[in-house]
């Protein structure tokens, strides 16, 4: 199946400013890539006007990213710090707007690191959901999905996997879930089993190779991912999300201590030509 190919500016940039991306998207577009995706660390990083304009003119499509950074929480936190959270969430979506993504993904519930022992998952994920739903409700009525994505276990305690997530989002309108297979190679037993149960929840995709360099370039099943999302029925785009060990703050929080191609840009390029090997095949 065809699909079309992305890459997240981490891959180079934290966080992303309006001169970056200006310099990162023309870039992007010549060397095939349809889709260009755009972290929202902070609201005013980048101008969401500007950079829809910037990618209308260059036939780039686009997908946006949140970011729960400290402080960002939507279970088991004051009800100031939830309120906040939603607010942050809704000019996400705002900014998705702007650019034209019909998605925000990301972990929409806790900020990442935070790991603690819950004893009652259940309430855990119905106050989850009594606290994104306002925010799924706004994402709605703009054309914007929420997906939820799963982290691993050194990252979140709160939604690990595939069935978790299912779990969490049940019932919950306006949402679906965010798969990044460097997650789930660490949480799931059956990745493609996991990708088929997600079926027709999956809104939105991330890949790398499982240690977070070029896709193809380590020991995942390519194939067998790939084959899994056709019968999912999963019709978007493939993004790869990796990040720069050039950056201090997000070298440590995504844990990338050494490169992981020979440079960024391979690693991009490179990623890219071997995805396109297999789903224009």
């Amino acid at each position: 199946m065809t699909r079309k190919l992305g890459v997240n500016t981490w891959v180079w940039v934290s966080p992303l400013d309006d001169e970056a991306l200006a310099r990162l998207a023309p870039m992007v577009r010549d060397w095939g890539f349809d889709t260009i995706e755009l972290p929202v660390e902070s609201p005013g990083d980048w101008d969401p006007q500007r950079a829809g304009e910037l990618l209308q003119g260059l036939g780039l499509d686009a997908t946006v990213v949140l970011v729960m950074g400290p402080g960002r929480e939507l279970v088991a936190a004051p009800r100031a710090v939830i309120a906040e959270t939603q607010d942050y969430l809704r000019r996400v979506v705002d900014a998705a707007v702007a650019v034209g993504s019909k998605v925000i993904a990301g972990p929409a519930y806790a900020s990442v690191g935070r790991t603690r022992r819950i004893e009652d998952r259940p309430a855990a994920y119905r106050e989850l959901r009594a606290n994104l739903a306002p925010v799924a409700d706004y994402a709605a009525e703009r054309g914007v999905t929420v997906a939820v994505e799963p982290l691993n276990r050194y990252e979140t305690s709160l939604v690990n996997t595939v069935d978790q997530a299912l779990d969490a989002l049940d019932g919950l309108a306006g949402t679906a879930l965010a798969l990044d297979v460097y997650h789930m190679n660490i949480e799931e037993t059956d990745l493609p089993a996991a990708i088929i149960r997600a079926g027709d929840r999956i809104g939105h995709v991330q890949v790398c190779g499982n240690d977070r360099g070029s896709p193809g370039r380590d020991h995942l099943d390519w194939r067998s991912l790939l084959h899994a999302l056709d019968l999912a029925g999963y019709p978007g785009p493939l993004v790869i999300e990796s990040f720069t060990s050039h950056n201090a703050t997000i070298a440590t929080a995504a844990s990338i201590w050494r490169p992981l191609a020979s440079s960024q840009d391979a690693l991009a390029v490179d990623g890219l030509a071997y995805l396109r090997s297999l789903t224009d095949a």
